[in-house]
């Protein structure tokens, strides 16, 4: 029986692999009401729990998949699931969400949460019931893709289940592995993949059937159709429908942020074959949707013309910009079939197209020649090179190998000019918007709690209509409201940003669901206060990690402030270092971090994280007062 009126069920699943325990703990109150899910519990969980310095990729490490108290509810589009650990791409702390039946399975199944640790013997998978819980061989699964993978599930399990999946890159421990699910939807940037290969775990599935309780069920009732009704009734409904975020290839290309050639350039000459209005007219077939989605994303396409005919995939904004547009492709078709082969082998496909553009830009500079890159000649668009050089990354040979450890690491192999066109943040690569003119944004990459995503604040459509130019608290205050938001508050109830960023439903509703589905009273300024404290614990761990912080860590790409754009409406501009610094001290300011980006004693205790400053300082950081 649960503690809880609603929202939590109450459970925590706890699984060693390396000694087969499973076992289950209560959901403490201070857990759910202080962090209240997702991201919230990952950080907290990974602070109390891993040793500072613990391998990534080794045993110790902590594989977290946390729910929310809204999520797999009636509340619109509530299918999301945040997964988490020590990031071997980055070294600090790393998350993803991933739209996916499994949240909801997981909470009928009786756990808000599941925290895996140790290393299988053989290759396993983790089958979840509120029967029991189960750690079955998966000998037969390793080395399929995770399309194959989950079809040999469902046809185990039925189709009723809800599923994380890794491919042949996980199991390889490519760096920047991810977890897939219903053949397409990706999460864990940071190479969650890679922790998942490294414990030899193939996949968690679940299937549950019990009802997930809700405090004033027929209130949550109501909320949710008004909303539901407000969302269809938004006059942007439509256009959302037949594109979604694939409508951001033409405005990319209009503001001159789209990423071309290894974000050298912000425009690129091929962008109408494969944008959004090409998409909708000429390849998409159907649309998909997360659980109680009713604003489906997943645009569902089929390659028309060439080798690739009859190809399908599952397309957005990000991952066409960074396989098409940034490694010189124009063809939709040949997009499609990059973008299966990536979710088909488990691979972020941002990170995938950024290595590869990368690798590219060096051979076309003369950094590197075929020797370096077993004999390929890599060129901007080469097709054929380019399926080659993936296969050659996933599998980990020859040049391959440098590649999958990801575009820092590969930089600093490399050497002499190599790391000026690395582009990342911390590690992890830069997400599809160029930003030689957007210093904004280029703070939001700098930031992010995870290396360069876009996800925590996405503020570059304001920041154009608002002034490129401009520099000022304005600017910084948005970048911090925006992470309060999309990396706050939607990471730890854990439901998807979409309906609130693209069709405006305000995020009253969401507090007001909360509080019905929960039967708790919280304010929308204490959301604000949780998700300000989640971000003072993440950088926490990434100084502790990294054993003290530098400001340099949080700088955008070097080629930004080194190279300008050539091409376009803004040829000629780059990144200010004198301007991103001025930006940078004034967001350390606004959290309470000094000067080098390291939280100040006074913040810590300010979000009772008195224990965490006195962590700290017992690591040999010294913390301002």
């Amino acid at each position: 029986m649960s503690n809880f009126k609603g929202g939590w069920v109450g459970k925590i699943l706890r699984v060693d692999l390396s000694s087969e325990k499973i076992k289950e703990q209560e959901l403490s109150k201070d857990l759910a009401y202080e962090w209240i899910g997702g991201r919230g519990w990952a950080i907290k969980i990974l602070w109390d729990e891993l040793e500072p310095g613990t391998d990534p990729l080794g045993p110790d490490n902590k594989l977290i998949i946390a729910t929310g108290p809204l999520t797999g509810t009636i509340v619109p589009s509530s299918g999301k699931v945040v997964v988490a650990a020590k990031s071997p791409l980055t070294g600090g702390y790393g998350d993803g969400n991933i739209g996916s039946h499994l949240g909801h399975m997981l909470k009928m199944s009786g756990y808000d949460a599941v925290i895996i640790e140790g290393r299988a013997k053989k290759p396993v998978y983790l089958w979840i019931t509120p029967n029991g819980v189960e750690i079955k061989d998966a000998s037969h699964l390793w080395g399929l893709s995770t399309f194959e993978t989950e079809i040999a599930l469902r046809r185990d399990h039925g189709n009723d289940i809800g599923s994380v999946i890794i491919g042949p890159a996980g199991e390889n421990l490519v760096k920047f592995s991810v977890v897939i699910t219903e053949y397409g939807r990706a999460g864990g940037r940071p190479g969650i993949g890679a922790v998942f290969g490294s414990k030899k775990l193939k996949a968690v599935v679940a299937h549950g059937w019990e009802d997930i309780p809700m405090a004033d069920i027929d209130k949550a009732f109501s909320l949710s159709y008004e909303a539901r009704r407000q969302l269809m009734s938004n006059p942007g409904y439509r256009k959302w429908i037949e594109q979604g975020t694939m409508m951001t290839i033409e405005w990319s290309q209009e503001a001159s942020v789209l990423p071309t050639y290894n974000f050298t350039e912000g425009v690129f000459d091929y962008f109408m074959n494969i944008g959004g209005e090409t998409m909708a007219n000429k390849y998409k077939m159907l649309r998909k949707g997360c659980f109680s989605c009713m604003m489906p994303c997943g645009n569902l396409s089929v390659a028309r013309f060439g080798k690739f005919e009859r190809t399908w995939a599952e397309l957005d904004y990000e991952n066409v910009g960074m396989l098409g547009s940034n490694i010189g492709v124009g063809s939709m078709d040949e997009v499609i079939k990059l973008n299966r082969l990536a979710d088909e082998l488990g691979t972020d496909t941002i990170s995938l197209g950024s290595v590869i553009a990368f690798a590219i830009d060096l051979y076309q500079r003369g950094i590197i020649s075929t020797k370096q890159t077993d004999g390929l000649e890599l060129k901007w668009g080469d097709i054929d090179t380019i399926l080659t050089l993936i296969d050659k990354i996933v599998k980990r040979e020859g040049f391959g190998k440098i590649l999958a450890e990801g575009v820092k690491k590969a930089a600093e192999r490399i050497g002499g000019e190599a790391p000026k066109y690395a582009i990342h943040v911390k590690g992890l690569e830069v997400s599809a918007y160029d930003c030689h003119a957007a210093p904004a944004m280029a703070l939001s990459y700098g930031t992010s709690p995870i290396g360069a995503h876009h996800k925590d604040a996405w503020v570059i459509s304001w920041e154009v209509k608002y002034g490129r130019e401009k520099v000022d608290m304005t600017k910084v205050e948005k970048v911090i409201e925006f992470q309060r938001i999309r990396g706050g508050l939607f990471e730890f109830l854990t439901v998807c940003r979409l309906p609130w960023i693209e069709l405006g439903l305000g995020l009253d509703y969401y507090v007001k669901l909360f509080n019905a589905i929960t039967g708790l009273e919280q304010s929308l300024d204490n959301f604000f206060f949780i998700a300000d404290k989640i971000y003072t614990l993440i950088r926490s761990f990434w100084v502790r990690e990294f054993g003290g912080w530098s400001r340099e860590y949080d700088y955008p790409p070097r080629k930004w402030f080194e190279v300008p754009l050539s091409k376009g409406p803004l040829a000629g501009m780059k990144l200010s270092k004198e301007i991103y610094d001025r930006l940078l001290d004034l967001y350390y300011d606004a959290r309470g971090w000094d000067k080098s980006g390291i939280p100040k004693k006074s913040t810590l205790e300010k979000f009772g994280l008195t224990d965490v400053a006195e962590k700290l300082e017992k690591v040999g950081v010294k913390l301002q007062d």
